[in-house]
């Protein structure tokens, strides 16, 4: 099952609207729509996402891998209830490893988006990644190479102010200056998102970028030394 037109529709209503009553009154367009969509393409891309680490979660449902709609406004300025991003992502238990690196694929009414990298990265791991990058680590090298040159995928990620490495070249600069990180592919092909090639098309990119996904974990390992 695809995603549908309607799924954006509804994203952007059910933020517009801002109620829940509104809600309620549509949420079988919630379920269809948008939930349905979502809990297929975790499913279909389980069994892949585990051969790239059998630890990941991949129950294909709200909370595991796919979020929820309502947004947690306790802490925020922006106090509307819903969202209009969603997402399914794939990362090994956050019980038992926190913020784990994992897989994403996010999806909102401007287009869609896909990758490997962190929702948070605390400061000392930044700071593990940039001795690895530093020392020239194979598994580095590799995560590079995967990535590629080809510009399909972009290093993003909040930069420091001040460069922390700035006698480094550029290539190396766009690792080392991020306070998080990751590597992901925006589009806006709607023909794409409204196929039956995403999932072959997410599952490709997301065995492209196993090196990059490696390297991650070694970064975790050096950072609890």
């Amino acid at each position: 099952m695809p995603f549908f037109q309607q799924t954006l529709d509804f994203l952007v209503e059910n933020r517009l609207r801002n109620s829940r009553e509104w809600f309620r009154a549509h949420k079988e367009q919630y379920q269809k729509f948008v939930l349905a969509p979502f809990v297929e393409l975790a499913a279909r891309l389980g069994p892949a996402m585990l051969e790239l680490d059998p630890l990941l979660v991949v129950e294909p449902r709200v909370d595991r891998t796919i979020s929820r709609i309502y947004r947690d406004t306790r802490f925020a300025r922006d106090k509307s209830l819903y969202r209009d991003v969603m997402w399914c992502a794939f990362q090994r238990d956050r019980k038992v490893y926190g913020e784990p690196p994992g897989f994403v694929f996010e999806l909102s009414p401007a287009g869609f988006r896909w990758g490997c990298g962190y929702y948070q990265a605390p400061p000392g791991l930044m700071r593990a990644m940039r001795e690895l990058i530093l020392e020239g680590a194979r598994s580095f090298q590799r995560a590079q190479a995967a990535v590629g040159t080809d510009g399909r995928f972009a290093v993003e990620g909040d930069r420091y102010k001040r460069s922390p490495c700035p006698d480094q070249p550029e290539e190396l600069r766009d690792w080392l200056d991020r306070r998080c990180i990751s590597l992901m592919h925006s589009s806006r092909d709607f023909d794409l998102l409204f196929s039956d090639q995403l999932c072959v098309r997410l599952e490709e990119d997301f065995r492209r970028l196993e090196p990059v996904y490696d390297f991650f974990w070694e970064v975790e390992r050096r950072a609890r030394l």
